[in-house]
């Protein structure tokens, strides 16, 4: 039973009003347009012509509506039933470049239905890979794919494009009140205000954006011009496959499902006020219904769709995750993709509004996924296993150029840190997990050792294991509790013989010594009782014991006594 988080307004299964719903709604859609211009770019690559390009910017939002809508539902084992929206993902653009530059736009448009195809198939066994993911490797994804929209944010943030490299005075005042806006009201509002804090912010940098001539006549004009309605023109649809390109889409996906992990941890996190762990088995379905926005996505004439991250980061900065929302954005965008005139106003969108925007977004991801690593205990390796990946990513945006001379292939894992940080955490987990026991031994001698010597051996296990810091902490107090009970009272006849195993689910600590078992009484001993040396005395230990494990465990036999201490992890 997962507990609600006591910052949320409107948490996953709650059902905001119809009216604040669709607001709600709406902000996400302005968010997800951003992401219009990948498809815009790869018409633009290979030449095409402004009706090629509005088809694909139609049916992106017709498969980012359907995909969004298919990541809600958690409903025959598909979706993973968080408000997870679906866009263009950035994971696809290089290995879509490729294929529209060798074969045109319908062989991008099969070679993304068929990269679909086989994240549908890794969704079906992706609960098994549970090692490949522990929560340093899940972190450093969720921190990296805020970390990757940083250099888009801050250029559009500063009012520039590839067309304008020179910041003007006006495009900087839109893009700090409109963050402003935003920020104060998250922090500073009350009631339900903070619900709309982007949705304010966007419309006031709007308005501010007419009278300081960064929406100009010309954006008016483009809008009076679209259409009202408009069907997709059956010309565009058309599937071709080319088995030379199956590895960069291979790559592509790969790189799409580790950003899906990560988007659907940061949910079922931001979901529970006690979330430990990542539940892979709803994230199996949350990458089964990502897979099948990808196969839709190429089937309808688009790229590849993944999940949103920063319409994620949204939802935690305005304490909305209903999944309710997800409906009301998959029916705004499927909307919108037969009503150009509409869509227009979000194609409009200046860039000061678009940044501030972003980094409003990405601020939230970018500490939730240092919050999860941070959930763990680190030592040398995980600190490696962290902090190489980061490195390399952010050289990626650091160094532009670095990688340009890698094999076309290898592209799209080079082609943005998000990519490289991804592959590079789950080979160099696999890495480091070799030589490290998944059990070891102490042996505590009484009169000689103390708690220093249990506290120092757990530290450093529950560090080399990644453990949680909470759990070690009481197996460090029930242990040391355990070592007090029979080893200066003399229960213990000899050296007491301890071995702790651990995986992602249990850690265990068993003791093994020749004497007379531990008192566990059920109740704490009275206080004059404990005044008293003796039985009462140590049955306190006993008591802690059990308060500390989630339960205990006592064997006896021809005068060897085991002790069992069991903790949920």
């Amino acid at each position: 039973m997962v507990k609600r988080p006591p910052n949320l307004t409107y948490a996953v299964d709650d059902e905001p009003p119809l009216l604040t719903n669709l607001l709600l709604g709406l902000q996400h859609v302005f968010l997800i347009t951003i992401s219009l211009i990948f498809p815009v770019v790869i018409v633009r690559s290979i030449g095409g012509t402004p009706q090629e390009a509005e088809f694909m910017v139609s049916m992106s939002m017709l498969a980012a509506g359907v995909g969004t809508v298919l990541h809600a539902l958690n409903r025959r084992g598909i979706g993973s039933g968080y408000l997870c929206p679906s866009l263009c993902g950035p994971s696809f653009l290089s290995a879509s470049l490729l294929a529209a530059n060798v074969g045109g736009l319908h062989l991008l448009f099969g070679m993304t239905s068929v990269a679909g195809l086989f994240e549908v198939l890794l969704s079906r066994w992706i609960h098994r890979l549970r090692v490949l993911f522990p929560p340093e490797v899940t972190g450093l994804v969720v921190a990296m794919v805020g970390i990757s929209v940083i250099p888009t944010a801050l250029t559009n943030f500063m009012g520039r494009n590839a067309t304008d490299a020179v910041t003007e005075m006006p495009e900087l005042l839109v893009a700090f009140v409109t963050l402003g806006t935003m920020v104060g009201i998250s922090v500073w509002s009350r009631g339900k205000l903070r619900l709309y804090s982007v949705l304010v912010g966007m419309t006031i940098g709007y308005l501010a954006s007419i009278p300081l001539g960064i929406l100009t006549v010309d954006h008016l004009a483009l809008f009076a011009e679209a259409p009202l309605a408009a069907v997709p023109h059956l010309d565009y649809f058309g599937w071709s496959f080319d088995v030379a390109l199956l590895l960069p889409f291979m790559i592509a996906i790969t790189c799409s499902t580790l950003k899906t992990i990560g988007d659907i941890t940061t949910c079922q996190k931001i979901n529970d006020a006690d979330w430990r762990r990542t539940d892979m088995m709803n994230v199996g379905q949350g990458i089964l219904a990502d897979g099948l926005s990808a196969v839709f996505g190429g089937l309808v004439g688009t790229m590849g769709q993944s999940t949103s991250s920063s319409n994620i980061g949204l939802s935690i900065g305005t304490g909305a995750t209903s999944r309710r929302i997800a409906f009301a954005i998959g029916g705004i965008l499927v909307f919108l993709a037969f009503l150009p005139k509409l869509a227009m106003v979000f194609v409009v969108m200046p860039e000061p509004v678009m940044g501030a925007t972003l980094i409003y977004s990405v601020s939230f991801m970018i500490i939730a996924g240092f919050q999860i690593i941070m959930s763990r205990m680190l030592d040398a390796r995980r600190t490696f296993l962290v902090g190489i990946p980061l490195i390399m990513g952010l050289s990626v945006d650091a160094l532009p150029g670095l990688y340009d001379d890698v094999p076309t292939i290898l592209s799209p894992i080079f082609s943005s840190s998000l990519s490289l940080a991804a592959v590079l955490v789950v080979i160099l987990n696999l890495i480091f997990r070799i030589g490290i026991a998944k059990r070891q031994r102490l042996v505590l001698k009484p009169g000689v050792d103390d708690a220093d010597s249990i506290f120092n051996f757990m530290e450093r296990q529950g560090a080399a294991w990644g453990a949680r810091r909470e759990v070690i902490y009481r197996a460090i107090s029930a242990t040391n509790e355990l070592f007090e009970a029979v080893g200066p009272t003399g229960l213990a006849e000899g050296d007491i013989d301890v071995e702790v195993s651990f995986d992602e689910l249990n850690l265990d600590v068993v003791a093994r010594y020749r004497g007379e078992p531990p008192a566990l009484p059920s109740t704490r001993p009275a206080e004059e009782e404990l005044l008293r040396e003796g039985p009462s005395a140590t049955g306190l230990a006993g008591f802690m014991m059990t308060r500390y494990a989630n339960s205990v465990r006592v064997d006896t036999k021809d005068g060897a006594c085991r002790v069992r201490l069991h903790f949920d992890h």
